[in-house]
């Protein structure tokens, strides 16, 4: 089973640049175009939240158009930059209310779950008591099967000051609820606009860059905030039975190659 993941596109009203200055919703069409190259295709597409820039209405019309665009099923969880009520509208869920969890489990041999601990208004988030309720639940009914978690805030400190001020709070909570599950593969997350692996409640913890800009990498202590325009990419995670769980990392764009030599 092949997987991809992209991570905070940030999407403008048609014709608007990201900061004024980037233009993200070319790159969300370029990581688009991008993953109809792969072979094989990915059975499934995952974003981790961020899918506009300031939740309004005419970002999440073209995302709708946008994520047409993909002829996978595509599994979304809101992030701080996106309206829920709107991002709901956008995602097809407009029965219930409350945050958009979502146990996703007949995609395959993986089961897919969405945490959404997004705090309306907010740019942290939050592992509260209805989040591990909810979590705690889902991961009891299928103990023993492969399991993917995917949120928005990472649930831990980067080293990054000026964005750690902004990842889940409570996240010792999470990694209590899912150190019960050896059956969690991965817990996914964006937000943070980089890739970063760590170790965390018993199992692997990745963020996924984003298709945009990605946070500026420093690390010194009371470090200005900043980003830089480095080069977009997806994860890729190829699930196979006599392995588990592999991420790729896989830059968006055109490069030279394949080459004859390896």
């Amino acid at each position: 089973m092949l997987i991809a993941h992209l991570s905070d596109p940030h999407l403008r009203p048609r014709g608007q640049l990201y900061q004024n200055r980037v233009d993200s919703n070319a790159m969300f069409l370029a990581a688009i175009r991008h993953l109809a190259l792969f072979e094989p295709q990915p059975d499934l597409v995952l974003l981790s939240g961020d899918l506009v820039d300031t939740g309004s209405e005419a970002e999440y019309a073209l995302a709708s158009e946008m994520l047409a665009l993909i002829p996978q099923p595509v599994l979304m969880i809101p992030g701080n930059h996106d309206d829920r009520e709107r991002f709901r509208a956008c995602y097809g869920d407009s029965a219930s209310a409350g945050p958009l969890h979502f146990d996703a489990g007949e995609h395959g041999p993986l089961r897919i779950l969405g945490l959404d601990i997004s705090v309306p208004g907010a740019h942290h988030g939050e592992m509260d008591d209805a989040a591990c309720r909810w979590l705690a639940a889902r991961l009891a009914e299928a103990p023993d099967r492969p399991t993917i978690v995917m949120m928005h805030q990472p649930p831990f400190d980067s080293g990054i000051g000026f964005i750690d001020a902004y990842s889940c709070r409570q996240g010792g909570r999470l990694a209590d609820i899912v150190g019960r599950y050896p059956a969690v593969e991965r817990i996914l997350c964006g937000h943070i606009h980089r890739f970063m692996q760590l170790r965390f409640g018993g199992t692997m913890l990745v963020t996924a860059p984003s298709t945009t800009t990605a946070i500026a990498l420093r690390l010194q202590k009371n470090a200005a905030p900043a980003s830089v325009i480095e080069p977009p990419a997806v994860l890729l995670h190829h699930w196979r039975p006599e392995s588990g769980l592999i991420t790729h990392l896989v830059p968006i764009g055109s490069f030279e190659g394949p080459l004859a030599f390896f």
